[in-house]
């Protein structure tokens, strides 16, 4: 059962006043605010609120994830600002949905060193000083293509409706364990044959995206935050076992969030 919550906010005015509504409802309700201890992880803000929610809690498992929606687009974010007392109410009598969500793990091997990383949305491989680049794309050890272009994104089924939706990649349900390979710009030539179409990856499968020789210095963003790697070996990427818990309130459709946030006026 879920008594004790905290809240992660935005820094701007709206998700502020709306953060300071729904922690004195959440505790006239019964429930605890606490920073150390908590069942219950609410990000007040849009999008990038939620990422960062889930990336401070170091994608953990144990505990549940919502989203009060106070920015714009706000797709990750469930519960409309309007719909504060339902969610409330749900919660207190345990009416909601929850979503295990599966959370893509990479490793990046460069200069000798590795880093991993855990993400929600996706990460972008481009060249450093974003040239064109050319990259070997493997699934389980077959060469799946060999890509010349701007880049590659490789996003879950959460983030297929973030930047992999602007290069035309595909909406994937997001209890769709599944991973999808989309280019950026890709070059077709006698060499090199890149793919136009996005390619849909099951979990458990392992990507690998190895540099050629004169391109291994590459940017690479994980959910919107970007480093530089030079001398990078390889990239590999999945989705294991790692999920993490996302609340619905009970009416939750996927379909009508499509409609509401990217066909509604």
């Amino acid at each position: 059962m879920i008594k004790n919550i905290k809240l992660f906010v935005n820094h701007n005015n709206e998700s502020i006043k709306t953060a300071r509504l729904i922690k004195d409802k959440l505790i006239v309700n019964g429930f605890v605010e606490d920073d150390n201890k908590y069942d219950l992880a609410i990000a007040v803000g849009g999008d990038g609120s939620f990422l960062r929610m889930v990336k401070q809690n170091n994608f953990n498992s144990d505990i549940y994830y919502v989203g009060i929606n106070s920015g714009t687009l706000g797709f990750m974010q469930e519960v409309k600002v309007e719909e504060i007392d339902k969610f409330i109410f749900e919660l207190k009598n345990q009416m909601y949905k929850v979503d295990n969500v599966g959370i893509q793990e990479t490793t990046i091997k460069h200069n000798n060193d590795t880093s991993k990383f855990y993400s929600l949305n996706e990460i972008v491989v481009r060249d450093k000083n974003l040239k064109v680049v050319k990259l070997h794309i493997t699934d389980d050890d077959y060469l799946m293509e060999n890509f010349m272009g701007d880049g590659i994104i490789v996003c879950t089924s959460v983030g297929s409706t973030a930047h992999n939706l602007s290069y035309g990649g595909s909406i994937i349900y997001p209890t769709f364990t599944a991973l999808q390979i989309t280019s950026m710009g890709p070059i077709n030539s006698k060499v090199y044959k890149s793919l136009v179409n996005s390619i849909i990856i099951p979990d458990k499968k392992e990507i690998m995206i190895t540099p050629e020789d004169n391109h291994k210095d590459l940017m690479i963003t994980v959910d919107g935050e970007h480093s530089v790697y030079n001398n990078v070996d390889n990239i590999t990427t999945k989705i294991d076992d790692k999920k993490i818990k996302c609340l619905r309130l009970s009416h939750y459709s996927f379909a009508q969030k499509i409609n509401e946030k990217l066909l509604s006026d």
